[in-house]
């Protein structure tokens, strides 16, 4: 049913509860993954003061969040590939839209709650934005179970 199926990490705990449905659902249908991480370069911004340190602070960050996942995927048996998104300014919502189009995946599977912003009271923003925006079916997978 599913063959190709995309998945934002950012290291969460809700991030990695998406990460195990997604991979479940490749295993059940013989798909694979692609995981995604947006290096959000505002995030790691004070307004204060910008280094080179910190960025590639952040670089190693998003990079070891999509290591990290991919072993994951791999003890799994799923096949995956991993990709860094890295566009200034660019709204998660917007660029996993955009991958997800460019390839050509069936199904987003995000967690609900991230580490990014203030959090909604019902959905985290970036997985909000991903329901909105989305071209194909969208698995959102909560943070904690209700009650």
């Amino acid at each position: 049913m599913y063959k190709r199926i995309l998945v934002p990490v950012d290291g969460s705990e809700c991030s990695s509860k998406a990460l195990v449905a997604a991979l479940q659902l490749a295993n059940e249908s013989g798909g694979r993954v692609r995981l995604v991480h947006d290096l959000d370069q505002l995030a790691y911004l004070s307004g204060f003061e910008f280094t080179t340190d910190v960025l590639q602070a952040a670089r190693e960050f998003s990079q070891k969040v999509l290591d990290d996942a991919l072993a994951i995927a791999k003890a799994a048996g799923v096949p995956a590939d991993t990709k860094l998104m890295d566009a200034p300014g660019g709204r998660l919502g917007e660029m996993v839209t955009e991958e997800a189009r460019q390839w050509e995946a069936d199904l987003v599977v995000v967690g609900t709650h991230g580490r990014r912003g203030m959090s909604r009271v019902l959905l985290g923003s970036g997985a909000e934005q991903v329901l909105r925006l989305a071209p194909v079916p969208v698995l959102a997978v909560r943070e904690r179970q209700p009650g």
